[in-house]
């Protein structure tokens, strides 16, 4: 089909004839694809994604064809604007709705207490912490500007069915945080799984999943390890980016 970028755009091959717009502003990178491979998704369940930028995890999630259906939500409108191109261009319209809004209003918007799956990749920073970015585009996706841990699990409460299950990834020093915030929410969290750059080096990310209305009970997976001791894509991370044909090769 014939089809325009802007300057500043490129298309994103993640396997299965399956493209994402990205540009320097709205892209995604190893974590995108670890959150993604994180959720265990069927084909009949109805997932939510808050904040989804350029909506790479529903792209990834639809090469492994694990849903029925997804609604994901992106505030910032070039990100949303850029997402509903991608939609268009693989033919997804019947099973990817992007809404443009703000995560704290989506009143009317989705449907209440009916989902499987909800899944964020929130901004890693509090507010307050660390330099923020140059562009605006980047402080809202890197820091708790437009929306913090606890607005996030709130949501995902009353999105999500008894038994629903809340997927998200972070930075270590914000674990206490997620997981007060999950327990404060009534989302338990019950399986966590520490991510390494390669033995030797410290936990830099975790991946967590609570169920909401689940009983106590943690489990805590291996650890993940992004590369092998010659520094390469380890085993895991390898048999994760196989899934997607040609990309990272």
């Amino acid at each position: 089909m014939s089809f325009i970028l802007n300057s500043n755009e490129k298309l994103e091959h993640i396997g299965k004839g399956v493209y994402v717009i990205v540009s320097d502003e709205h892209t995604f990178n190893t974590d995108t694809f670890l959150l993604a491979n994180f959720v265990n998704s069927h084909k009949n369940d109805s997932i939510v994604e808050l904040g989804t930028g350029c909506g790479a995890i529903p792209f990834i999630l639809s090469v492994k064809n694990k849903f029925s259906h997804i609604t994901a939500v992106e505030i910032q409108e070039s990100a949303y604007k850029m997402f509903l191109r991608s939609i268009k261009y693989n033919n997804l319209e019947n099973v990817i709705t992007a809404i443009h809004s703000d995560m704290n209003d989506l009143n009317g918007k989705i449907e209440l207490d009916k989902h499987d799956i909800v899944i964020c990749n929130p901004p890693y920073k509090s507010i307050g912490s660390g330099i923020l970015n140059s562009t605006a585009y980047k402080t809202i996706a890197r820091h708790e500007q437009k929306c913090k841990i606890e607005d996030i699990t709130n949501i995902a409460f009353k999105l999500l069915k008894f038994g629903g299950k809340l997927y998200m990834c972070n930075r270590m020093e914000r674990l206490c945080d997620v997981i007060a915030a999950m327990r404060e929410s009534r989302v338990e969290p019950k399986k966590l799984q520490f991510v390494q750059q390669r033995n030797g080096k410290a936990p830099k990310l975790f991946l967590i999943e609570g169920k909401k209305g689940g009983k106590q009970g943690l489990v805590a997976l291996p650890t993940f390890f992004i590369e092998d001791d010659n520094m390469c894509y380890s085993k895991e991370m390898k048999k994760i980016y196989d899934v997607y044909g040609d990309y990272k090769k």
